[in-house]
């Protein structure tokens, strides 16, 4: 099977406009993300999906390869199905272009679980909530699964519900979703062709279409998570993250 990264970036960003060209411990966003995927053993291309001029100059310039797309894409989702529409690739992994700590480990594990287990069309990862602040933010996306770790559901919201509001943290119950996702390539454009679900709409998650349509979804359990970058504060996070942890 060809397994192809696929990371989507664009140019407008609501809270932070031009963040895959920031400057990040002297490289930019986009080139520490491609360089953190290419470091995946199991994929046999990796490519940046943009419809910006700026974006696609600025990959050409650190050697790496991509895609233009079309501008009005609604989600990433969309952006990477196009990106894959004339590619030999039976699997597709989704790479934030905003997650310059992606683990490749995550990756492998990801592409792996896809390969040897044909019964799934996706696969995401999650790692465990170790703060009440984390818990209750709604930016942090939370997760719950069932057996043989198959997604249930999504939520910006506490789930699942403590009745009792005691949070307790250690029963290890509580998981934060990491943006990352496998998909056989088919369900893909199955997905990208299918009108938003009521419960995407309304918590705007994107991978809930995909259980809205059945989505057999393989939950993988990781430590790693990094820092997404949303905001020059986030920037700063990075920076002060990469010098501490020796990347540099």
């Amino acid at each position: 099977m060809r397994i192809a990264g696929v990371i989507p970036a664009r140019w407008g960003s609501t809270r932070f406009p031009g963040k895959s060209l920031a400057i990040l411990a002297g490289k930019s966003v986009i080139q520490r993300v491609y360089e953190r995927v290419s470091a995946a053993q199991r994929l046999d291309m990796v490519v940046v999906a943009t419809d910006d001029e700026r974006i696609r100059k600025a990959v050409e310039l650190f050697g790496g390869k991509f895609v233009m797309t079309r501008g009005d894409h609604p989600s990433g989702t969309d952006r990477v199905a196009e990106a894959v529409s004339g590619m030999d690739a039976d699997i597709v992994i989704n790479i934030q272009g905003d997650e310059p700590f992606i683990e490749p480990a995550v990756i492998d594990e990801l592409a792996s679980a896809m390969v040897t287990e044909p019964e799934w069309d996706m696969g995401t990862a999650a790692v465990p909530i170790d703060s009440q602040e984390e818990l209750l933010d709604p930016s942090v996306v939370k997760v719950v699964w069932g057996q043989d770790h198959r997604a249930i559901y999504f939520s910006r919201s506490v789930i699942p519900f403590d009745r009792d509001r005691e949070y307790d943290l250690k029963k290890s119950v509580y998981w934060r979703h990491v943006g990352i996702y496998a998909y056989r390539t088919a369900f893909l454009q199955k997905i990208v062709a299918t009108p938003q679900c009521l419960a995407e709409r309304v918590e705007k998650l994107e991978q809930l279409r995909a259980l809205h349509i059945g989505a057999r979804m393989k939950i993988i359990e990781t430590v790693h998570v990094g820092v997404g970058i949303d905001t020059p504060a986030d920037l700063e996070k990075a920076e002060t993250l990469m010098k501490s942890g020796g990347w540099l």
